[in-house]
């Protein structure tokens, strides 16, 4: 639960942002009408109280218009789409951090009508498109407050030639159950070892719960796929990482279109700046030294394990799923 919300004027003009502020309302939070929109209010006396603010604040806010021009997101989905901006977990290897600027406030979008209308321009005849909606957000952590999870699902489930992805490291699926889904959005949830998830991983429901809210929407015919990420080779790590995956035999104890996802953990310099400053005495491994460079194709740097240890870590996770869920597909690793 947010400590405030904050509505900008252009949001409360929305339908769709006075549908947000009755659920507010309904949970008796603080609401603070800003005067212009703009996001105001944020900066305390130094970084980690500016941060502590930003991160119990919701602001409710419209897409700007940059938000309308897609970005593929490979290997993930086709087109990447956003309903809201920051996340409420506490995660000490967070990817937003060297994604999104300032503050690290939770922005909802209030134009959410626009935002799915805009979906069909980038859609192609006799394809099957696939949008990713969790790229800069947890969507499930925030449901609560904005129901706009559960619009997009209800949205794409009147599509036959477009389909949702989204993940999450939040387990309140009830309000998900029983909407007409169609079969056109892929659940997944992030999960990971004991000693990730237990020590960098705040805020966010128990992997447990995660699983058992996994196994919900199996039930109630969803699609559903595991992220395991960010894989880290840390002390024991094949020990720790066969306990994840008996955790995932029982919670999936019988056939489901399961898939997996298998990201390593890799930071930016940026990133590891960013971080370092949110978590100052975290234990996260970022040492560059310990680490082989990537680049991409507009020249930026990340920091990656070595690829004795990629392929070392690859050939433990394909083994273990090929045997334990032979009818699952891995969609990538990287």
């Amino acid at each position: 639960m947010p400590q405030q919300v904050m509505f900008t004027p252009a949001a409360l003009d929305e339908p769709w942002g006075q549908q947000i502020l009755e659920r507010v309302q309904s949970l008796n939070l603080p609401i603070i009408e800003l005067p212009r929109n703009r996001v105001t209010g944020l900066r305390g006396e130094d970084e980690r109280k500016t941060y502590d603010i930003a991160k119990r604040t919701l602001a409710v806010v419209t897409a700007p218009p940059s938000h309308f021009k897609l970005s593929p997101i490979p290997p993930s989905a086709d087109w990447q789409f956003h309903i809201a901006e920051g996340c409420p977990a506490h995660c000490q290897y967070c990817y937003l951090a060297g994604s999104l600027s300032g503050p690290p406030v939770i922005r909802t979008f209030a134009n959410l009508p626009q935002i799915l209308n805009n979906l069909t321009s980038y859609e192609r005849p006799e394809k099957v498109t696939t949008y990713e909606v969790s790229c800069y957000t947890d969507p499930l952590g925030i449901e609560h407050l904005t129901g706009s999870l559960a619009e997009c699902i209800r949205y794409f489930g009147t599509r036959s030639d477009a389909h949702l992805r989204w993940v999450s490291k939040f387990d309140e699926v009830d309000s998900l159950l029983d909407l007409p889904h169609n079969g056109h959005t892929h659940c997944r949830m992030s999960v990971n070892a004991a000693p990730v998830s237990g020590r960098f991983e705040g805020g966010t429901a128990s992997v447990a719960s995660r699983l058992g809210a996994l196994r919900k929407l199996a039930d109630s015919g969803y699609p559903v796929g595991l992220v395991i990420a960010p894989i880290m080779p840390v002390d024991d790590w094949q020990v720790h990482y066969r306990g994840l995956f008996d955790s995932i035999s029982e919670a999936l104890d019988f056939n489901c279109n399961l898939t997996f996802e298998l990201i390593s953990h890799r930071f930016t310099p940026g990133s590891k700046e960013v971080l370092q400053t949110w978590y100052p005495h975290s234990k996260l491994d970022m040492d560059e030294e310990k680490r082989s460079i990537k680049r991409n194709k507009f020249g930026g740097t990340k920091y990656v394990y070595d690829a004795d240890t990629m392929n070392m870590m690859k050939r433990f996770f394909q083994g273990e799923i090929q045997q334990r869920f032979p009818n699952a597909k891995i969609l990538y690793w990287t």
